[in-house]
């Protein structure tokens, strides 16, 4: 409807049409508001303005037209809040089938990488019709990850994730903006939303030539670093067995109970003695400063591996080689 308009961009997403209609609505209430009060005010400022001889009475109230301007009025922001709440959390909540892309934020670029491992600079690769999830952090300052196609637009905050979800609804290319100041370049800050058919996306995805998928990065790394030594799948491991940790509640040794995701794996990386397992000592080192923002997306989701995959679903292995044995194992 709006795409042939100047100014207005393309809705290419699920949600872009939504929120066009409700800022149109909330345009359109408060035009005729305001149109309204400022008639009223001149009609009744000439109607009763100061005239010689007349003088000024007294009118009694009408409590129907009092109950009427405060109740109308009051509906029509109710229907604002309750349009505005039902998008707000549609778009704030993720569903669970989304494919997950782990975005790093850095003046001044964008560096992206998909869960199936190809990494990106500026460019974003995704397929018509398919839920993405973008997990996203930032390596210096704050950032602001914007699509004006798909009407998102999220923070991008240093030490810790933010997260935003799509539906791309047509093929095209896109601008993606840093829509917050971050210094000097901040205007060359750009990059591109290319999404494809299904059928290009696979062929795309085939000719990135991955070296394996980000988990199985994170489990290489995993060893790498000799957490596998502390971190068992045995009672005698000298730290929590991460296995099916990820989403689920974990009770810490001061009594709380919390969610272990994105941002309590990467706590507890960088700051390990912040939120101690119940059970266990605070003896695991810090790896602050020596783990980069990739490694961190790597060890994170090689801990989502280590969950059970949903019934119906072939079992895998973040392992490197694709064993089946959990490197967790001594």
């Amino acid at each position: 409807m709006f795409d042939n308009l100047p100014l207005w961009p393309t809705a290419a997403s699920v949600h872009a049409r939504y929120e066009d209609w409700l800022f149109i609505f909330l345009t359109l209430v408060s035009v005729a508001m305001t149109v309204l009060i400022f008639v009223v005010i001149a009609v009744f400022a000439m109607k009763y303005r100061r005239r010689h001889g007349r003088e000024a009475t007294q009118i009694e109230g009408s409590l129907l037209l009092e109950i009427g301007w405060s109740v109308a009025p009051f509906g029509v922001m109710l229907v604002m809040f309750a349009a505005g709440a039902v998008l707000y959390f549609s778009m704030r909540t993720p569903p669970q089938d989304s494919a997950q892309v782990y975005v790093v934020a850095k003046q001044w670029m964008w560096k992206l990488q998909h869960m199936e491992g190809p990494r990106e600079i500026n460019q974003l690769h995704v397929p018509v019709g398919r839920n993405v999830e973008l997990i996203m952090t930032s390596q210096d300052v704050i950032h602001s990850f914007y699509v004006p196609a798909f009407r998102l637009k999220q923070d991008v905050l240093p030490g810790r994730y933010t997260t935003l979800w799509f539906r791309a609804t047509r093929p095209g290319t896109y601008h993606l903006f840093c829509a917050q100041f971050c210094g000097t370049m901040h205007s060359g800050m750009i990059g591109e939303v290319i999404v494809m058919e299904p059928r290009d996306y696979q062929a795309w995805m085939s000719n990135a030539a991955p070296s394996g998928s980000l988990a199985q990065s994170g489990a290489t790394l995993f060893q790498q670093l000799g957490c596998n030594t502390c971190h068992r799948s045995d009672v005698q491991g000298r730290g929590p067995n991460l296995a099916g940790v990820f989403g689920n509640p974990v009770q810490l040794e001061d009594g709380r109970t919390v969610v272990a995701d994105e941002n309590y794996v990467r706590e507890s990386i960088l700051v390990p003695a912040a939120k101690v397992v119940s059970g266990f000592k605070p003896i695991m080192p810090s790896w602050q400063g020596q783990v980069n923002e990739e490694q961190l997306n790597e060890l994170i989701a090689y801990v989502k591996s280590l969950n059970p995959p949903p019934a119906g679903e072939a079992v895998t292995s973040g392992a490197p080689g694709g064993t089946a044995q959990s490197p967790l194992t001594k």
